[in-house]
């Protein structure tokens, strides 16, 4: 399966993909109307919006440094994902979006990085809780968000991972229990992103760490933003021998393009790279 990620609904009803996925939140906070020609995905707790209108909702370290993009190792900013209000309203969208076409997709489900969040909320609710394991607590968290937020999902239930298989490391940073959480999740995806794909051999290492770990469907995601056409292509195959779908990020005609070519080269009985993902 061939799908593409795109902020462009036309894009949505392209015939060369099985699946689209239109962002309805992003990262940045902007926001869409959920359409039906598409899985609408929504950002949970990357929002950069939120954050620069109350800065309190941000996720916090223990030195008291805010999950914003001004910091290192920040692309956008984070809200706390124990701000029950917040989580109210993300659900909300979620809803929204479920009542338009069954499919949706979380992006940005858990905690920013390892360290977050120890702001005044967390430390309260951790207190309040049963457990006296603090990363067990915010795991718990989490999966009480994906599974009141699959309960309003009709259809499938995509989610995005951080690209890192190793065991143990998804759930020190992002306080996701990958176990957990699976009877929730009908796929989850993977994005390994690359501005190149000048080598491949990094991705079908990650790729083949994630199919061992993983017990629902997996897809991996590959970026598309002014990629080489055939490098484009390679890294497809290289992610096909392992992952259940394909998908192609924000640039729908560079995608099509080499879906075409791939299905050209297949009728033709050409192949591209030699197989070994170097």
């Amino acid at each position: 399966m061939y799908g593409v990620v795109t902020r462009n609904e036309p894009e949505t009803t392209w015939e060369e993909f099985d699946r689209a996925f239109y962002e309805v939140k992003d990262v940045t906070g902007r926001g869409a109307e959920p359409i039906e020609s598409a899985t609408n995905m929504v950002s949970c707790f990357g929002d950069t919006a939120a954050v620069e209108a109350d800065p309190s909702l941000a996720a916090v370290d223990a030195d008291g440094t805010l999950a914003t993009r001004e910091q290192p190792y920040f692309d956008w900013s984070y809200v706390c994902p124990s701000r029950e209000e917040y989580r109210s309203g993300v659900l909300a969208t979620i809803e929204d979006c479920a009542a338009v076409a069954p499919d949706v997709r979380l992006d940005d489900v858990g905690f920013p990085r390892a360290g977050y969040c120890r702001c005044d909320t967390c430390r309260e609710q951790f207190t309040e809780s049963d457990h006296e394991n603090w990363q067990e607590w915010r795991a718990a968290l989490i999966t009480e968000f994906v599974a009141e937020a699959a309960s309003r999902i009709p259809g499938r239930t995509s989610l995005t991972l951080y690209p890192d298989p190793y065991p143990g490391h998804i759930f020190e940073r992002s306080g996701l229990d990958i176990e957990a959480i699976t009877p929730h999740v009908d796929e989850f995806v993977v994005p390994l992103y690359d501005t190149a794909y000048g080598t491949t051999y990094w991705l079908e290492a990650l790729a083949s760490g994630f199919a061992d770990r993983i017990e629902a469907d997996f897809a991996i995601e590959l970026y598309a933003v002014d990629v080489d056409l055939d490098a484009l292509i390679h890294a497809a195959e290289v992610a096909e021998a392992t992952a259940d779908a394909i998908y192609f990020g924000y640039d729908a005609s560079n995608a099509r393009a080499a879906l075409r070519r791939m299905n050209a080269d297949a009728q033709d009985g050409v192949t591209h790279g030699d197989g070994t993902g170097s």
